[in-house]
Parts: structure tokens; sequence; C-alpha cells
């Protein structure tokens, strides 16, 4: 792609952005980093970014497809989950490294560089996009709140409402509040499924083989399926904006060249300790599927349909038992709230890059929250609280993510390559053209994606 692209264009004298705007304003570059501290001292300054971007790689809208390609074909596509992990790393790095040389998030750059018209367009399919990714992180949310408490499902979604006022009490404290709340949520979702991936007893020697691709992943028509939903449903455009936002919150002198890239340097290690988390946890997902449930012809559609698989011992065996269905409840839980904390600020993000809109921040948060709650309880009482016809907006909002995925990425792309704004930190041309291609396999595959599920191609 030339910079010419349709939407792109030199002249940013249209921008809506003022020039001491700052992305999160309020958190930008306060979190001072050591100047000549030891290599883990320094990490240790730069660690927490990474978490919050790793969280939107393990949300509830995986989970099933995860799951249910464990069940279905063993430990097949765990190839499928590496590789998507791999993107996953390349992409989020370009984005930490545009936001921390130009000062600017993906939003803002990418609305600087379109018509007036143009900028309200992406402004519109990028709101979709959160919105999307908010109401998998709801409806899971509201659904774990359920299964441990019995509360009504419709409650448990206006609860889920209420965590953008926890969000509003930890940007008071600080944003390594934050990012320690996140991390911690992170950890409970590990050690849940590592306790129950080891009781179910895996075959490690065939678990290690599935990681090696297999021809049969594209020519066997289910697998590929499943695949597709797999690496469609990695790369969160959501996390691309927040990715080059939040990687800011260090403070780093922008004149200073070796200073960008000490701080490039730890945040692209940060952030790959963080996704090799999320591969961790999306391998664990997959595993568990097939070490429970393949061979059991159980029906896996559903977060209640797994719930209620754990503590039956005609599925999984011996093992069945009510505490690993109320620890399965629980990390879905930890993953949802964890989530919405990361989608809120990353709505905050959009809405302030395309269209200049600065409000109060409680009332920002709000919005935010409201615009996505709001589809999500109208579903709920329209449909009485039943969690099989709220969770089928689980497909609807992936086939969301899936248009907006392209006017996230290809302007980062196009950005990062840039010598013009990127200077000396501009992409290598292997890492142009891998990232490129990368771009191209994830928007081929989710236009598939989108085509089976209008029916369009079988």
């Amino acid at each position: 792609m030339e910079r010419g692209h349709s939407f792109m264009k030199e002249n940013n004298k249209e921008s809506q952005i003022t020039e001491g705007s700052k992305s999160l304003d309020e958190v930008n570059g306060s979190i001072q980093v050591p100047d000549n501290a030891g290599f883990w001292r320094t990490l240790a300054a730069y660690t927490g970014p990474g978490v919050l971007i790793a969280v939107g790689y393990m949300d509830p809208g995986n989970w099933i497809t995860s799951i249910a390609g464990g069940a279905q074909f063993k430990y097949k596509l765990l190839s499928v989950v590496m590789i998507s992990s791999l993107i996953a790393m390349l992409l989020q790095s370009m984005a930490a490294k545009l936001g921390i040389v130009t000062g600017k998030d993906l939003a803002q750059l990418t609305r600087e560089h379109t018509s007036k018209w143009g900028g309200i367009v992406l402004w519109v399919i990028t709101e979709l996009a959160i919105m999307a990714t908010d109401i998998a992180e709801i409806i899971g949310s509201a659904i774990a709140i359920k299964l441990l408490f019995n509360i009504p499902l419709i409650v448990g979604i206006i609860i889920t409402a209420a965590d953008v006022l926890i969000l509003l009490l930890l940007m008071r404290l600080g944003f390594r509040k934050i990012e320690a709340i996140v991390a911690t949520l992170v950890v409970v979702i590990l050690a849940v499924f590592l306790y129950e991936v080891a009781l179910a007893q895996p075959n490690i020697k065939q678990m290690f083989e599935g990681y090696v691709p297999t021809k049969e992943i594209i020519t066997n028509k289910s697998m590929l399926y499943l695949t597709l939903g797999i690496v469609g449903a990695t790369v969160m455009p959501h996390d691309l904006f927040l990715g080059s936002s939040i990687s800011q919150t260090r403070a780093v002198d922008r004149q200073n060249e070796k200073a960008l890239a000490k701080a490039i340097k730890f945040t692209t290690i940060d952030s790959n300790i963080q996704l090799t988390i999320a591969f961790v946890v999306n391998s664990l997902l997959l595993v568990l599927g097939a070490a429970l449930f393949f061979g059991t012809d159980s029906t896996l559609g559903r977060f209640v349909d797994l719930f209620n698989s754990l503590n039956n011992p005609q599925i999984v065996g011996a093992i069945a038992s009510p505490m690993l269905s109320m620890l399965f409840a629980v990390a879905l839980l930890s993953s949802g709230q964890s989530s919405t904390i990361t989608g809120t600020l990353a709505g905050q993000i959009i809405m302030e890059g395309f269209i200049n809109l600065h409000m109060p921040m409680w009332a920002q948060r709000l919005l935010t929250r409201l615009i996505s709650v709001t589809p999500v309880l109208a579903f709920a009482i329209y449909y009485h609280g039943n969690e099989a016809k709220i969770e089928d907006l689980l497909t609807f909002s992936q086939v969301f993510l899936s248009v907006a995925l392209p006017f996230a990425v290809v302007p980062l792309v196009i950005f990062t390559s840039d010598k013009k704004l990127m200077g000396k930190f501009a992409n290598h041309a292997w890492v142009k053209w891998s990232a490129w291609t990368a771009s191209a396999v994830l928007i081929a595959l989710n236009i598939y994606l989108i085509l089976q599920t209008l029916g369009v191609v079988k």
C-alpha cells in the first residue's frame, strides 16, 4: 500500500487534534522510568501496558472457539494458536512503537491523515468495533455472575455497567494500580486453567506435536472453519489503538533517540512476555477441550454448556466436580472484568482521537460503557434473560470486529513504515513485508468468516 491510500492524505491541516492534545492525557507520561538502571529494574518499570493488551487476546469471545477446537480435533489446532500469537506480537510491537515515537495514538494519526468525512466514517466503524468487543465481555461477565451467584442475567448485565466506577477509582490511584489489578485477574485465569488441565492429564507428546502445522488444517473443511475462527478473532482492532496509547504512559524524552530506542525495546519485551502468557492461556483452553471433551460427542457451543459439562462425570469422567465448574466461572468473570477495563480505555482513546470529543473523565467512561451495555440489555429483556439467545450476539459481534480490522491494521502498517513520520524507527523491510503478509492473511480470513456467517459461502 502507498501513502496515497484513498483515506490518507498528506495535508493534515484538517486535523481536529490540537497541538497540545495527548492520548489519555490524565496518565500520559505519568510513570517515571530509571535512566541508568540495570536490565531487570528497567524492565520492571516498563512492565504493565503489555498486560492490558494481552487480556484482549484471552477475552470471553475466544473461549468457545478454542475449547471447541480441542473437543473436535484434539491438539491439531495448537499450531494455529501459535501462529496467531506470533502475528499478534508483530502488530502490537508496531502499535507500541508508533505511540512512543510520534507521541500520538493510532486514532489521532489516522484522523490527521483523513478528510473530514473519511474521519467520521472511520470513527463510526471503530466505535462499532469497540461495541462489539464490549458485548462479548459484558455477556461473559454477566453469565459468570449468574453461574456463581444465581443472579438473573439481566441484573448481571446491569452490574457489569458498574465496573466503570471501579476504573474511575483506579485512575485516581494511578495507572500502575490498573495494571496491577488486571495482572492479578490474568494470574487468576492462568492458575485456574493450569489446574484444570493438570487434572485432565493431557497426552504431553501429542500436545507438543500439535504445534507443528499439518496439511489437514487446510484440507479438512470443518477444521479449516475453526482455524478461521481462531485466527480471525486473534487480533482485536481496539487492542491496536490501545497499544499505541498506553505505550505513552512512561515518561520518555522524544528528542533523545537513545531514550526512544530503549523505550521501544523494553515496551516490546513487556508486550511479548504478556502475549506469551495469552498464548499459554489459549493453548490451555484448547488442551482442556481436547483432554476432557474429545470423543465425547458433547455440545460445547455455550458458556453454560461448558459449566455444566465440567460437573458431569458422564462427559469428563472421574474429575468432574462442582469445584471445576465454579473455577471455570471464576476465570470467566476475571476475563470479562479485565477485558472491560481495557475496552473502556480503548473507547476513550478512539472517541478523543477521531472526533476530539473531550468530556469529564467520569462522563466519558460512563458514556462508553452505556453505549455497549444498552444493546446487550435490550436483547436480554426482549428474550427474557435467555442465555442461549444472548450468546448468539457473540457471533454478530465477531462480524463487526472482522469489518473493522482492516481499518486499524492497514493504517498501522502504513504509518510505521513511513520514514518521514518514524525517522530511523520506521519498519525495516522484513518487518514491513511480514506485517503486510500477516495483515493480508488476517483480512482474507475475516472476509471469509463474514461470508460464512452471512451464508454466502459454506
